[in-house]
């Protein structure tokens, strides 16, 4: 089975510094195989035939004993991850668009609240499309985004660090290394 591996909060500034290059190879060495990282934000593939919650504790306990810092993560098969991709409607799909995120929920995510609270933000200029593994915005608009509840108040949501955000290209980039396995 092929894993997608989305780290959340890593490498950005001077803090939290994560080298994909070795930890593509902890994760060959932890058994994992044809591990791929994409870009240097946290995003990860690889193949494993260990159920889903064993890799979950492996890497939970690498990570522990590994950084100093917490390493917040989602796991998600690449079959649940494509057949999400799949049901994006049109108007996140489309790439002229301004904005476009995907924000993939952590496993302490409350997904009730996350889609209560992102709603009562929403105009009618912007999109939301909630999913199983994240939800998706998009705004064709650059003015119209940055006057957006969205931009203005996701950073200081109650919900914010129970998520981790990909852009539309580097998610697209991720289904095409999750498709090939």
């Amino acid at each position: 089975m092929r894993y997608v591996l989305l780290l959340r909060g890593i490498n950005v500034g001077k803090t939290n510094k994560v080298a994909m290059a070795d930890l593509k190879t902890n994760l060959a060495e932890m058994g994992f195989e044809n591990p791929v990282s994409y870009i240097n934000s946290g995003n990860l593939l690889f193949d494993s035939k260990a159920p889903e919650k064993k890799i979950k504790a492996l890497l939970t306990t690498h990570f522990n004993d590994t950084y100093d810092f917490p390493l917040p993560f989602a796991l998600i098969r690449s079959d649940i991850l494509q057949k999400e991709a799949n049901k994006l409607p049109v108007w996140w799909q489309d790439e002229t668009a301004y904005r476009r995120d995907a924000l993939f929920y952590l496993p302490e995510a409350d997904r009730e609240q996350i889609k209560a609270e992102t709603l009562a933000w929403i105009d009618e200029k912007e999109h939301l499309h909630f999913g199983e593994t994240a939800f998706f915005y998009s705004n064709h608009n650059q003015a119209d985004y940055l006057l957006s509840n969205y931009h203005k108040k996701l950073i200081g949501s109650s919900f914010y660090k129970s998520l981790t955000i990909r852009n539309g290209k580097t998610f697209q980039k991720i289904i095409e290394l999750a498709n090939k396995a």
